[in-house]
C-alpha cells in the first residue's frame, strides 16, 4: 500500500469509484485544484491510497493552525477491512510530522465502529464527546500528539 497525489490521469477511475455524480471534466478540475496543496489559504494535501496499482481509498491532510492538522480518509466500500485505513494512517503521520505539526485530529461519525476502534488502536485519544460536524454527521474528535 502507498500514498501518491492524484494526477489527471486518474480521473476516470476516480469519478467511478467515488464521484460518479461529477463528469470526468470536473474530477479533473478538482485534482487541478488539489495539486496547487493548499486550501483557504492553508496546507492541504489530496492522496490516492493505492494498491497493487488499484486506487482503493483517499486521504487528505489540511492544516488548521501552525501546529494542528488533520487527516480525512475514506477507503472505498469494496475495499473497506482490508486494513488499508491503518496502513494509509501510518503513512500520513510521518508526513505531518515532517510539515512540522505536533497534533493530528480526526473526526470520526459515532456510528462508524470500525474507525473507532481503528484510531483508538492507533494511539489517538477522544473524549467521545459527540459533536455536529459541517455537514451535519455526528463525530467523535480524536487527538493523536505527533512524537
Amino acid at each position: 500500500m502507498e500514498l501518491r497525489n492524484f494526477t489527471v490521469n486518474d480521473a476516470e477511475e476516480l469519478r467511478r469509484l467515488r464521484y460518479g455524480e461529477l463528469s470526468q471534466e470536473d474530477v479533473r478540475r478538482m485534482i487541478g485544484e488539489w495539486e496547487r496543496f493548499e486550501y483557504l489559504g492553508k496546507y492541504f494535501e489530496m492522496f490516492a491510497v493505492v494498491s497493487d496499482g488499484k486506487i482503493v481509498g483517499e486521504l487528505s491532510i489540511y492544516e488548521h493552525s501552525a501546529s494542528v492538522v488533520s487527516i480525512g480518509l475514506e477507503i472505498f466500500a469494496d475495499f473497506q477491512g482490508q486494513g488499508f485505513g491503518k496502513q494509509a494512517i501510518a503513512e500520513a503521520l510521518p508526513i505531518c510530522k515532517r510539515r512540522g505539526f505536533k497534533i493530528v485530529c480526526d473526526q470520526v461519525r459515532t456510528d462508524n465502529e470500525p474507525c473507532i476502534a481503528l484510531h483508538k488502536g492507533m494511539g489517538f485519544e477522544s473524549d467521545m464527546y459527540c459533536y455536529k460536524n459541517q455537514k451535519g454527521h455526528d463525530v467523535y474528535l480524536f487527538l493523536k500528539a505527533l512524537e
